[in-house]
């Protein structure tokens, strides 16, 4: 990052916070207002991420737990820059852009597939989902393109849904199971984030590039996901099942951005198929199931943790996801944006609100419906509130966020055959050495015995 956009940067945030004790002024009927504290809230976020530091990894959050306990898993990361490219496309401030190319080039793999081997102890078809997402989301925002001896922004998408392309199997019928690979606590599970990311990627591709090959399999994953019950018959969305039950213990725990990536794989299939009336009702009942669950008065809330403030670092975050995924719906089906934006807007002004936690004054937590700070900070929090902040911008401009396609301005580039080097089959992958763990500082992934019997699994 430049010294002198770090100076201008500590200037706003010094100012920001003569609010101290009366949270973060936020004006949502002014563009002006609305990118200041978006603004703020993205640099309090940064703060927490060293990799742009001597001695740093670029593209990583620091973590994950316990090595610090409040470290963050790899996956998470991938979704700050997803947030990061999202924040630029709606407030046109590129400040952290450099930072977040570097930083997902960083993490390509040697393969191109966000599949680095130094974090194949925790890798979750979910997990690398997220990444393909955000990749996603840079070509579809014509983000600043890498350099022409780097993949380009789509083919990083294609290589993560060409890969898990070849993952679902017989067993419970079909679908992606939780994690990649055999040797990993949850190679039984399959579960709704995982599968939802790859029907999400599918269909957002499929707009993208006109491909119906996408679609077509984003299509079966979602009548596997529905036929197997992890989305009930009132568009629920369940965590996910075992393969020794044949996936019929299915644990019945709730998250947002379960919602909200559905919805917009569902909006990004009514748009494709020029408002088929099908999909046009999975869109609307996935709204009004999100609304009922995730918007008690209108406002966000992750009803799994949110009460008791038992969510894992994870949860923190899923918020960040819900809005920015409602908001993009707007542009796929946009007949959803008179229900989706007083959502946005009331989120928003309750988010602001609460932004009066930490040692500037200004820091977010999670109970936005609470009216007061809750006493919890990190990413999670700090990127949910500038998410459903920023979105607002498009109730000023409702010309905001229009994704491109390959036919109508995007310029990045592809490549079917992307991911045609990674290794096919998951069970020929050994752990990685003693020496791969030490160097990424991580630990296998573990069950969170303290929420176990609330949470079951879950998607870490």
């Amino acid at each position: 990052m430049r010294s002198s956009t770090l100076f201008a940067r500590l200037a706003t945030a010094l100012l920001s916070g003569s609010t101290i004790v009366s949270a973060i002024a936020l004006d949502l009927t002014s563009e002006e207002s609305i990118k200041s504290v978006a603004s703020t809230m993205a640099y309090d976020m940064m703060t927490f991420y060293k990799g742009n530091l001597s001695g740093g990894i670029p593209g990583v959050l620091p973590g994950p737990p316990p090595n610090p306990p409040t470290g963050y898993y790899w996956w998470e990361s991938g979704a700050m820059w997803g947030s990061l490219i999202d924040y630029w496309y709606y407030t046109n401030d590129s400040t952290y852009n450099d930072e977040i190319s570097a930083g997902i080039q960083w993490q390509t793999g040697a393969d191109n597939d966000m599949m680095p081997a130094n974090w194949s102890q925790s890798m979750g078809n979910d997990d690398q989902g997220f990444w393909g997402m955000t990749a996603m989301s840079a070509a579809e925002t014509n983000f600043q393109n890498p350099p022409s001896n780097k993949p380009g922004w789509l083919a990083l998408a294609q290589a993560v849904f060409n890969t898990q392309a070849t993952r679902p199997d017989s067993n419970c019928g079909g679908g992606l199971r939780w994690q990649v690979y055999p040797y990993l606590t949850g190679y039984d599970y399959k579960n709704s984030i995982a599968n939802g990311c790859f029907f999400n990627l599918g269909a957002r591709l499929a707009k993208y590039t006109g491909n119906s090959t996408y679609s077509d399999m984003a299509t079966e994953i979602w009548d596997w996901t529905t036929g197997v019950g992890l989305i009930d018959e009132n568009y629920n969305i369940y965590d996910g099942a075992h393969i020794e039950t044949n996936c019929t213990d299915i644990n019945k725990i709730q998250f947002s951005y379960n919602m909200g990536v559905w919805t917009l794989g569902a909006a990004n299939m009514y748009n494709i198929t020029n408002g088929d009336p099908v999909w046009k009702s999975r869109v609307d009942a996935l709204l009004n199931s999100t609304f009922n669950t995730f918007f008690p008065n209108n406002i966000a809330y992750e009803i799994a943790c949110e009460a008791k403030l038992s969510c894992t670092t994870d949860m923190y975050s899923f918020k960040a996801y819900l809005t920015r995924w409602l908001a993009a719906t707007t542009k796929m089906a946009p007949y959803t944006y008179d229900i989706i934006m007083p959502k946005l807007k009331a989120s928003a002004a309750a988010a602001a609100a609460q932004c009066t936690g930490g040692s500037n004054g200004r820091m977010c937590g999670l109970s936005w419906s609470s009216g007061a700070y809750d006493g919890t900070t990190g990413v999670g929090q700090q990127m949910a509130a500038m998410s459903v902040v920023f979105t607002n911008l498009l109730a000023i401009d409702q010309s905001l966020g229009v994704p491109v396609t390959n036919s109508t301005g995007g310029t990045s580039i592809g490549n079917n055959n992307a991911g045609a080097q990674s290794v096919a089959n998951p069970e020929a992958i050994k752990p990685a050495t003693t020496g791969d763990r030490a160097g990424a500082g991580i630990v296998t992934t573990v069950i969170l015995l303290g929420a176990t019997g609330m949470f079951g699994w879950m998607s870490v």
